[in-house]
């Protein structure tokens, strides 16, 4: 019995992980990816106006 309890931990490691990839594969485009990518516009939209406020040129 105690090869069963070695191996339960890296079995239960490896359905998690496998899990853990499927989401970030599914969660990748999509419907998902027009809301990322406006947030991220937004941000740096935000952040090139406080640099123009500021009266910081622009980054070479």
């Amino acid at each position: 019995m105690d090869y069963v309890s070695a191996l339960v931990p890296p079995a239960v490691m490896a359905v998690a992980f496998t899990f853990l990839i499927r989401t970030l594969i599914r969660s990748q485009g999509g419907a998902n990816k027009s809301k990322e990518d406006a947030a991220v516009d937004s941000a740096l939209a935000q952040a090139e106006a406080t640099r123009q406020a500021n009266g910081t040129g622009p980054r070479a």
